[in-house]
């Protein structure tokens, strides 16, 4: 079933936008604080497009997801006793609950793993403004672990570039259900160990 192939030829053609840069922006900056998508699904598209253009799309959004850190970071600071509620209803406290484990056990490199990995990363700002992590620390663990993470992203992009794109397109539809059936594993065995 081809569905994942429509949809990428149609984020190659938003990468090529005028404004796409400031989407990206947006949505790196969103994603570190509150917005469950992260800014790779518009990052590979872009530093495909433009190969050229690759080291300034990983400032770009290493730049604008570090402040939405810093954002995500404020409203553990500020606002966790209003939030608490609402962060106990959704499927994210459990992960809170374990990034305060992580703090514990690992402090600020935790910021720098969940920066650079796949772990919803919004979840460990606003853990640290909770739990006051000192914040140049953070701020300097958000940007290694953040720039490091899109920086690789824009080099594989930059690197494969032309070539890359037809091996891509080809094996997207592929690539897109083995990454579906990935997180429904990873979820069921997530949910079987809670």
């Amino acid at each position: 079933m081809r569905l994942f192939a429509p949809l990428y030829d149609r984020a190659l053609r938003w990468a090529r936008h005028p404004r796409a840069p400031r989407y990206l922006a947006m949505l790196s900056f969103a994603e570190s604080s509150f917005f469950p998508v992260p800014p790779d699904v518009m990052l590979v598209p872009m530093a495909l497009a433009q190969p050229q253009r690759a080291w300034s799309l990983a400032w770009l959004t290493t730049w604008a997801s570090v402040l939405g850190g810093l954002t995500g970071y404020l409203i553990g600071w500020l606002a966790f006793s209003a939030i608490e509620p609402w962060l106990r209803g959704t499927h994210y406290w459990p992960a809170y609950q374990q990034a305060v484990a992580v703090f514990d056990a690992w402090g600020i490199w935790a910021v720098f793993i969940a920066g650079f990995s796949p772990i919803p990363y919004k979840v460990f700002t606003i853990a640290a403004g909770a739990l006051a992590m000192p914040l140049l620390p953070f701020a300097l663990a958000s940007l290694g672990g953040r720039g490091a993470r899109f920086f690789l992203v824009a080099a594989l992009m930059r690197w494969g570039g032309a070539r890359m794109e037809p091996l891509l397109r080809r094996h997207i539809d592929r690539i897109g259900w083995a990454v579906v059936v990935l997180v429904a594993v990873v979820g069921a065995v997530w949910s079987g160990l809670r």
